[in-house]
């Protein structure tokens, strides 16, 4: 502002007038208008306790052999002391190796290769399996009880499930070998994700015995086990899911009863809006003809209701766990 009112009255009043009118000192004007050159900066120099090209180099070396390469300098300092020899101090050893692009971590890294991807794909009923473990709330705070559910990916039917007081390898062994009897036919994949019932000796070894494969997720990506998270989602969110449950019997009780629903009542998005037990059991066609024939029969009774002929919602012919053509990268959670 000074700046743009300065020169608007210099030309008219001149410098010295337009100077104490805006406040601007004539020193410092005429000095902004021929300013000195900054001085170059003078070289530091080298101090007197300053290692030698020779010697940073020799320290260098030090820190770089074998023996030392994946220690920080505090300890090969310390170790070479002991030993009767002083190179420099540990601040000029991290100096030298931060001159030499190396003062980032010194210990070897562990890697770990990507984990594979889970690309499962079902056509018909009792071909994949996957399965999970959940917590329901138990009768005070820090109480929980665990509910094992095994779904069929296609059909979404529960082939089984448990209530249990605690997760173990055991219990999660007999349950899949109790679905599978009572399913009647062996699934050609069993998938899980990475917790530690489903990674058990006792688990694998009866999927080994029974020739099914096992997959599981990539760790923390809860999208390779989507039909387990929302099963469990419809679950929590079910109308008369109890805040607490009184005691194992009743959330046994409970599960037994909604699983009963969730099978033969509740009609699924994912199956054209059929039963679970209807897709699994082979009815679902059956059902899909009767649907058709009242939409066809409302559609001839007021056409002018409809935009189009309306058909009943299909049944999907293949179901993915990571579609690869429609896969997209989730970013992994926090752990």
């Amino acid at each position: 502002m000074i700046d743009d009112a300065f020169a608007g009255v210099q030309g008219q009043l001149g410098t010295t007038t337009a100077c104490r009118l805006t406040g601007r000192s004539r020193a410092t004007h005429y000095r902004h208008l021929s300013p000195k050159p900054k001085p170059a900066p003078s070289p530091r120099p080298t101090p007197a306790s300053a290692l030698s090209p020779a010697e940073r180099a020799a320290v260098l070396e030090l820190l770089n052999r074998p023996e030392y390469a994946d220690l920080p300098p505090a300890q090969v300092w310390a170790r070479e002391l002991d030993a009767g020899n002083y190179w420099c101090s540990e601040r000029t050893m991290y100096r030298i190796l931060s001159a030499a692009g190396q003062n980032g971590e010194r210990r070897r890294q562990a890697t770990h290769p990507p984990k594979t991807i889970p690309e499962l794909v079902a056509n018909g009923p009792s071909q994949v399996f996957t399965w999970d473990i959940t917590r329901l709330p138990g009768p005070a705070k820090g109480v929980w009880f665990h509910a094992y559910v095994i779904i069929d990916i296609f059909s979404r039917y529960i082939v089984g499930h448990t209530v249990e007081r605690a997760e173990t390898a055991e219990r999660a062994e007999e349950l899949i070998r109790e679905a599978i009897e009572r399913n009647g036919i062996v699934p050609h994949t069993v998938h899980a994700d990475r917790g530690t019932s489903m990674t058990s000796k006792k688990v694998s070894q009866l999927l080994i015995d029974l020739g099914v494969t096992r997959s599981h997720s990539r760790p923390r990506v809860s999208n390779d086990n989507p039909f387990s998270e929302s099963q469990f989602r419809t679950t929590k969110y079910a109308p008369d899911y109890p805040e607490r449950f009184d005691s194992l019997a009743h959330a046994r009780e409970w599960m037994e009863a909604f699983t009963s629903y969730y099978n033969h009542e509740h009609r699924h998005s994912g199956v054209g809006l059929h039963t679970p037990a209807s897709v699994h059991f082979g009815t679902a066609e059956e059902v899909r003809d009767q649907r058709a024939v009242a939409l066809a029969q409302a559609y001839e009774r007021h056409p002018e209701r409809f935009t189009r002929r309306p058909r009943a919602p299909e049944i999907p012919g293949r179901v993915w766990i990571n579609d690869p053509a429609k896969r997209r990268e989730p970013e992994p959670q926090g752990s």
